[in-house]
């Protein structure tokens, strides 16, 4: 399992085992995000089964998947309410952890300056600079 803290609070990763559900309980995370879509996955990591796993371990689990290249407002939306809702740390995931960074900054504009949501998945080797313009624009909507 590699885990990515991108904020005390929520980290992302890439593809999660079930096996990983019971470790990230007893360390305390409360929610996990699944932001990869089924058919990118076999049937044994697909959400469903994700879900099962992570239950059983006492987490919350959110099904809340990005096509690549089709994210949409109602991605961000979802996610920024399940980290809203969470009752302690998040671990969101995809192939990679980006999809799930991204959907992240895109619902921390106007919450945090672009130049920290930026520089905070960069860390992690996730190219966010792209994203900039659309931060700003957000942020602009939100004041």
């Amino acid at each position: 399992m590699d885990l990515r803290p991108i904020t005390d609070t929520y980290t992302v990763a890439p593809q999660l085992d079930p096996a990983d559900m019971a470790t990230l309980a007893a360390a305390g995370v409360t929610t996990v995000i699944c932001n990869r879509p089924d058919a990118e996955n076999p049937p044994p990591l697909q959400a469903a089964a994700m879900q099962q796993a992570a239950e059983a371990a006492g987490l919350s689990f959110v099904f809340n998947p990005v096509v690549g290249g089709q994210l949409t407002m109602d991605n961000v939306d979802e996610q920024r309410d399940a980290i809203d809702a969470a009752e302690g740390p998040v671990v969101a995931y995809c192939a990679s952890g980006n999809r799930s960074t991204i959907v992240w900054a895109l619902g921390m504009a106007g919450v945090l300056p672009a130049d920290d949501i930026i520089a905070r998945g960069e860390k992690w080797g996730y190219q966010m600079e792209w994203l900039r313009p659309q931060l700003e624009a957000l942020a602009a909507r939100a004041d």
